[in-house]
């Protein structure tokens, strides 16, 4: 009998993206299962993408309160026959009341298959999730085959950089000034490439800014979804950005990246995974304001 299998993913998108060897791994070790994915909104189109579930349900996080939002959610949860909690939460951790069973892999306390690695908060979120699945018999978690990916989102014909300059709204502190991203933009447009802003519509201020300073630059904030800027990441030579979720997309499809911390986030736990040696690098400064273009423009190489 095909086994009903459950992964609880639920976000941020480098989070989401970090976690595409983890589910490809799933599936490699359950070939038969039926396996679905409970994910937020944001991140049911990429899931959809992915050749790596069956079906996909959305979280639409209910308070405790919500009783009609918490009966849906019991439902959601149940009738599986084993669980990969890879959100590890405290809020999808009580998910595991809901599911009824032990068959859960995450760190419940009376999960069947914990992970009980009392180092797992010093871990990289991918070294963390290898170790999590290895102790529920997962033995290999290689990199993730994007080719799905590749084909997807806008043609660009010239050699393109992508730019990323926003991050998560309530971590200001994360931020590159936009007015250092147009200064780059200038220099990319005077070195042959054409700079690319990218991220959500809500970077669209930002893109403005840019734009303002190196009016060559084009815009794609809000135009792509995100299996879209997976292709547009696949294709371009560069992506520079902040510690945000597109970089780990950029990252993962093998482009080149550099990627600007601030003292906000520490890189040896949340950094871009990349595909290869010297594929990614990291830049980080303790205040993204003392962080000079030059510095970033000697990364260019």
């Amino acid at each position: 009998m095909n086994r009903h299998i459950l992964v609880i993913k639920l976000g941020a998108l480098g989070d989401f993206v970090q976690a595409f060897p983890a589910f490809q791994a799933i599936r490699t070790h359950h070939p038969h299962a039926r396996i679905t994915l409970l994910t937020t909104r944001a991140f049911a189109g990429l899931g959809e993408a992915s050749p790596w579930f069956d079906a996909i349900e959305v979280d639409e996080r209910p308070k405790i309160t919500n009783r009609r939002g918490m009966r849906h959610l019991k439902d959601q949860l149940s009738g599986f026959d084993l669980i990969y909690d890879l959100q590890t939460s405290a809020r999808s951790t009580w998910y595991y009341r809901f599911a009824g069973h032990r068959m859960w892999s995450g760190i419940a306390g009376q999960a069947a298959l914990p992970h009980a690695n009392p180092w797992r908060d010093q871990m990289h979120t991918r070294t963390r999730q290898r170790d999590q699945l290895r102790m529920a018999g997962i033995p290999e978690v290689p990199d993730a085959d994007l080719s799905w990916l590749v084909e997807a989102g806008p043609v660009i014909a010239e050699p393109y950089a992508l730019l990323f300059p926003g991050a998560a709204p309530h971590r200001p502190g994360k931020r590159w000034p936009a007015e250092r991203y147009a200064e780059l933009a200038c220099e990319l447009s005077r070195r042959g490439v054409l700079p690319v802003i990218s991220g959500s519509r809500e970077d669209g201020e930002l893109a403005s800014v840019i734009r303002a300073g190196c009016p060559g630059a084009l815009d794609l904030t809000g135009q792509t979804t995100l299996p879209e800027l997976g292709g547009v990441c696949a294709r371009a030579c560069l992506a520079i950005g902040n510690d945000t979720g597109p970089m780990h997309l950029a990252a993962a499809m093998g482009c080149r990246a550099i990627t600007l911390f601030s003292g906000e986030s520490d890189p040896s736990l949340t950094a871009p995974s990349g595909r290869t040696a010297g594929q990614v690098r990291v830049i980080r400064v303790n205040d993204m304001a003392t962080l000079s273009v030059d510095r970033v423009v000697s990364a260019l190489g």
